[in-house]
């Protein structure tokens, strides 16, 4: 064995120094320095076992008109939602990483995709769970397959040497936390061992061109543990969050080499594993016998997919000395810039009320086309009116009071049409670019949003 060496890691940000410092230079946490032993093997034909799987010979220089472009080769799995979020399917060679709140559903999801994998040979390493507790989740999931295989093991040689018998076509590991490489001497968990195990999966992943998906934990403000480096490492970072009181969970792109990184998948989770929803809308608008003031329906992009979402609006007197500002799946400055606007330009007087903004099914939009229908949620609620029941609005609103124009507009009312709305409202700016384009929906053009209150209230 070579010279022992020690190195003191920071363990929110992975930042290596040679003594112990007590604030991290590159993210400004105090504390957060640990000694880790670095012991790094001598004997290299042990590690890297799996090489004469990868069938590449001696590495040389080329020029790149002398490489070959091609579409990536991709898995198509049973699952559509993970396929959008991919980008159109597993890719040969990609590393995913995906992340999420302890209990969350990652391992089910991922055993689920595993199983539906027909005719490819999937290996499932788990270090957290038993094999019986694994067969357990199987068979309450109730997938069948003959070319999934378990191995509960942690230590990074003894599962390539594994690897090297079974050449599997997808390998799934549970997490990536719990792994160790015999060649670092530190604790699991800890950021030399993560990077390093991490990169021995990235050598083996694009040497062999097997998809590896690393399932990864997250710490407690909600980034992923481990190294920063991690998420560089890898090709694809998908992030799986919900709130533990809804039955639904998204599966959010973060970073993707192969895809757009603005793509959503919706699952339900159910008593036999999560569910795909293909059409999230007919959720997220909730059907209500009496009409009530304050909501409004939002026609907003997520990625390709277009979602019609229900905006609730609570305006009340204010009590206290200074009104209070609360939003649930909406962001707070946003509020309040809309809220000026329509003190300004509206004459009302949003200055001595209580706001309160929720975003039904416990989703966090970011379109700003959803500005629109929050402004009329906002009026309905101050006025004490209902809208009607069967219109939607897509409309970004700018400071000066003018509805803006919003991409994909064919796409938004496309989705209102097909859930039975009657009129949409937007900018005028996007009903020149339809032209003479025949919709089953009345389509509502409007400039400003005093044309808006006049129109409805």
């Amino acid at each position: 064995m070579s010279k022992t060496r020690s190195a003191f890691f920071c363990q929110n940000c992975g930042y290596e120094s040679s003594k112990w410092v007590g604030k991290c230079p590159s993210c400004n946490e105090w504390n957060t320095f640990v000694e880790e032993v670095i012991v790094k093997g001598t004997d290299k034909n042990e590690k890297d076992d799996w090489k004469e799987l990868s069938g590449k010979g001696k590495l040389k220089t080329v020029s790149i008109n002398d490489v070959t472009s091609a579409e990536e080769k991709r898995i198509v799995t049973d699952d559509a939602e993970l396929n959008r979020v991919l980008g159109g399917g597993i890719v040969l060679g990609s590393i995913v990483l995906v992340a999420g709140e302890p209990g969350i559903g990652k391992s089910t999801l991922f055993l689920q995709i595993g199983l539906m994998l027909r005719d490819v040979v999937t290996l499932y390493i788990s270090g957290e769970e038993s094999e019986q507790q694994i067969k357990m989740r199987a068979d309450r999931i109730g997938k069948a397959n003959d070319d999934f295989y378990l191995l509960t093991e942690t230590n990074t040689q003894t599962i390539f040497k594994e690897i090297k018998k079974l050449k599997p076509q997808v390998v799934i590991v549970d997490s990536i936390q719990t792994l160790q490489s015999p060649f670092v001497e530190s604790s699991p968990g800890s950021v030399s061992q993560i990077r390093e195990c991490a990169a021995e999966l990235q050598r083996y992943a694009k040497e062999t061109n097997t998809p590896v998906f690393l399932i990864g934990h997250i710490t407690k403000d909600g980034n992923i543990a481990g190294p920063k480096i991690l998420e560089h490492m890898v090709d694809t970072v998908l992030q799986f969050e919900g709130d533990r009181h809804y039955a639904y969970r998204l599966l959010r792109t973060l970073k993707n080499r192969f895809g757009s990184t603005s793509e959503l998948g919706i699952y339900e989770m159910t008593g036999e594993g999560m569910r795909a929803v293909t059409n999230p809308s007919d959720i997220l608008i909730t059907q209500k016998e009496d009409q009530l003031s304050g909501i409004a329906i939002a026609a907003t992009i997520e990625g390709i997919r277009p979602l019609l979402i229900e905006t609730q609006a609570l305006v009340t007197q204010s009590v206290y000395g200074t009104p209070q500002r609360t939003v649930s799946g909406f962001d707070l400055r946003r509020l309040q810039l809309l809220l000026a606007v329509l003190e300004k330009r509206g004459g009302f007087h949003f200055g001595v009320k209580d706001v309160f903004i929720n975003i039904a099914g416990g989703i966090k939009v970011e379109d700003p086309s959803i500005d629109l229908a929050i402004v009329c949620a906002l009026l309905s609620s101050y006025e004490d009116v209902p809208m009607p029941q069967h219109i939607c609005f897509a409309g970004e609103v700018g400071l000066s009071g003018e509805i803006r124009a919003v991409n994909r507009i064919e796409q938004r009312i496309a989705e209102a049409e097909k859930l039975g709305f009657e009129k949409i409202i937007l900018s005028k700016y996007n009903a020149k670019s339809l032209g003479n384009l025949k919709f089953n929906i009345e389509v509502v053009a409007l400039g400003k949003v005093e044309e808006v209150y006049k129109y409805l209230f």
